[in-house]
């Protein structure tokens, strides 16, 4: 196994890479992300930052920074991380990309790993990733490995793609130029979810992908981050019908996609976000209601989901969507068992 922290043979000089990182309203985290890529071992060729619409007080904090940290800076009309990382490819002109969001921040070898772990005989790469740590908006650590999920590394099915969380995060892998432009690039609708989107449609497109079980990024996920926001789950619904339309069920090969891989991933995702909102009484309940209604009645209109599971997701939506709190949690405790497991799974952390 090569050791993916060894310099590269000087006979064949490293790849250049890029690195590009969308910025909107991050100045409490920029500085720490520019940091770190200034840290590498194996230096970057370029940084391109992408100010995404902020306001002038946010962009001229990132002019500051230009002396010291040495990275082009473009602007453009906010339009969300995806077509942030698309203005920053285009700007760019390196073979090889790595992304970071504003933040996170790489660990000190992010680039050498990566670009090491680069086969050296397979035109078809798609895409190198690696593990991630998790921390809190202060990067402090709370695990040392995220990926261990549901989800299979390196990505080798399609179905296990549609059935889990793809856990492959931009800040965390390298891509070819060639691959991203070839399916071009992130889909802009998105607002949350287009990082699955790529990596699910740069393998579909017939590129290959390599796993690193190596930290390389670490991931601050907290409150303000975009998983969080209502624009994350109205871009999941997007991301969901995008899935369910490009594929449909194909009974002569017993695939039911969205019965068997489509709803467990998507389900406890809707229903979830609409109890925690009505649980807190939050504002955005109607919409998380119309939400969860738009995506019960795709269900319902598929004919190869049973009648006894339409049933129940009925029944959970009419309890989330019209009682108030106190009903919801008076009343789960008392529905039959069979509907109480059902919720229980169906909710998970929610419960």
């Amino acid at each position: 196994m090569p050791d993916l922290n060894q310099q590269p043979n000087h006979a064949a000089p490293a790849p250049a890479v890029a690195v590009v990182i969308p910025f909107y309203n991050g100045s409490a985290f920029i500085e720490r992300a520019l940091r770190s890529v200034a840290a590498q071992s194996m230096p970057a060729a370029e940084v391109v930052v992408v100010n995404d619409g902020s306001p002038p007080e946010e962009r001229e904090f990132l002019q500051r920074l230009q002396p010291q940290y040495g990275f082009t800076l473009i602007d453009q009309e906010n339009g969300g991380q995806g077509a942030a990382r698309n203005a920053g490819v285009a700007a760019a002109s390196a073979p090889y990309i790595c992304f970071l969001d504003q933040d996170d921040f790489y660990l000190e070898h992010h680039i050498r790993i990566l670009v090491n772990a680069i086969p050296p005989d397979d035109p078809r790469l798609g895409y190198v990733y690696g593990e991630l740590w998790e921390a809190d908006v202060e990067g402090r650590i709370i695990s040392h490995a995220i990926q261990k999920s549901p989800s299979q590394h390196p990505k080798k099915n399609v179905l296990d793609m549609l059935r889990y969380d793809m856990f492959v995060l931009p800040s965390a892998s390298l891509i070819p130029r060639a691959a991203f432009e070839a399916v071009g690039g992130f889909d802009t609708q998105f607002t949350g979810y287009e990082d699955d989107d790529l990596f699910l449609r740069i393998f579909r497109a017939g590129f290959t992908n390599y796993f690193v079980d190596r930290a390389v990024t670490v991931w601050c996920f907290h409150p303000g981050s975009t998983s969080y926001s209502m624009r994350m789950v109205r871009s999941c619904l997007r991301y969901f019908k995008k899935l369910a339309d490009a594929f449909p069920d194909e009974p002569w090969l017993s695939r039911y996609h969205l019965r068997d891989y489509l709803m467990p991933r998507f389900t406890p995702h809707f229903v979830g976000y609409t109890v925690k909102t009505a649980l807190a009484g939050d504002e955005n309940r109607a919409e998380m209601n119309e939400i969860l209604s738009e995506y019960a009645a795709i269900v319902q209109a598929n004919p190869n989901v049973g009648r006894r599971t339409k049933l129940k997701l009925r029944v959970i939506v009419a309890l989330v969507r019209g009682s108030p709190p106190w009903l919801i949690r008076a009343v789960a405790p008392r529905i039959n068992s069979r509907l109480i497991r059902l919720l229980r799974r169906l909710l998970g952390q929610w419960w």
